[in-house]
């Protein structure tokens, strides 16, 4: 199959309307009717501001990145993307052209 593959880059701790802003998009997409979409919580990183977040032991502020990715059609996409327009939400993301599916 031909689509794209979306990820969004937000922080673990992110929150909107009191929820995880990863776990309420991994919800919204399941209610689209999106067939699957995985959270990767990274061991460091930095964005746009260049400031390193990194795991040490004694971390509890719940600051490191997370990649909330979905491989989708272009509909699919457009119907999430439109979704956090709607919501207000502000996400960094990465659109890229995909081809995906099942091993025989």
């Amino acid at each position: 199959m031909q689509g794209v593959c979306l990820k969004f880059f937000v922080s673990e701790a992110q929150r909107h309307g009191g929820e995880l802003v990863y776990e309420w998009l991994l919800e919204r997409a399941k209610a689209m009717g999106i067939s699957g979409g995985t959270a990767l919580r990274a061991i460091a990183g930095f964005g746009r501001h260049g400031r390193l977040h990194e795991e040490a032991f004694f971390e509890l502020a719940g600051d490191l990145p997370v990649e909330v990715e979905f491989l989708v059609s272009e509909a699919q996409a457009e119907r999430l993307l439109d979704l956090l327009k709607a919501e207000g939400l502000r996400l960094f993301y990465a659109r890229m052209p995909a081809e995906y599916g099942i091993t025989p």
